[in-house]
């Protein structure tokens, strides 16, 4: 038998085959039926659905109370998110968790999660800083099976979409942060639900005046979430 080279080892995780699920293809074994978010969120580490796990560091699923009554969805994962491996921890998360804190939502009671579970990013002009791009739609499509799996793993009472990117992905693409924000909305995902804007929105505010003011205006929507979350009314209006 003739001697053959030995071909070197890939530093890139095995491509696996992969199976359709809602139009998207997901790795193979895929996302089990009924599965709960920790066995969905072993499943997702090798999702290979879209191209974005080649730059990304890891899959940043979903994180949160085991039984939440509340589910934010925000866009995507940062690169403090990537690195670390959970979501809202960077500096968007860190003002999200100060608006919950205002509001009187206690993070550990609520679950969090993103449309898309993988960072999309460029590289700066200069340095060495990975810069946030927004992610296509058929990205958000390819990711989509994840969302309503964890959608159906919690069954959350109230649902709120942190930003554009993930209301559209939810409530369809005339769907308005600007005019209906805070608005309760007809959805078959939760019982109530709404959106109001991404935390990172605050943070590019022009100035300090503005960031109060935008902080303050979402704090008020989060007190709405709470008061939902408890059995309060609230106004509705389908989208």
């Amino acid at each position: 038998m003739l001697n053959q080279k030995a071909r070197p080892k890939s530093t890139r995780p095995a491509e696996q085959a992969t199976t359709d699920f809602h139009g998207a293809k997901v790795s193979m074994g895929g996302i089990t039926s009924g599965a709960s978010i920790k066995k969905l969120r072993e499943e997702a580490r090798g999702c290979r659905a879209c191209d974005l796990w080649r730059n990304a560091t890891q899959t940043v699923f979903g994180e949160g109370a085991a039984k939440p009554t509340i589910i934010f969805v925000g866009e995507q994962p940062g690169d403090r998110e990537d690195l670390a491996g959970s979501p809202f921890v960077g500096p968007a998360g860190k003002l999200f968790d100060e608006a919950l804190v205002e509001a009187g939502i206690n993070r550990s009671e609520v679950y969090v999660t993103n449309t898309v579970k993988h960072f999309k990013w460029v590289p700066a002009e200069r340095g060495k800083r990975r810069i946030h791009k927004k992610p296509r739609a058929d990205e958000i499509q390819a990711c989509r099976p994840w969302l309503d799996a964890e959608l159906k793993a919690i069954k959350p009472k109230v649902l709120v979409c942190l930003g554009a990117t993930a209301a559209q992905a939810l409530f369809g693409r005339s769907f308005s942060v600007t005019r209906q924000r805070g608005v309760l909305v007809d959805s078959p995902l939760a019982p109530k639900a709404l959106a109001t804007v991404h935390p990172s929105s605050i943070l590019r505010a022009p100035d300090a005046n503005a960031r109060r003011d935008q902080m303050a205006k979402f704090v008020a929507d989060l007190k709405r979430v709470a008061r939902l979350a408890r059995g309060g009314a609230g106004n509705r209006k389908k989208a």
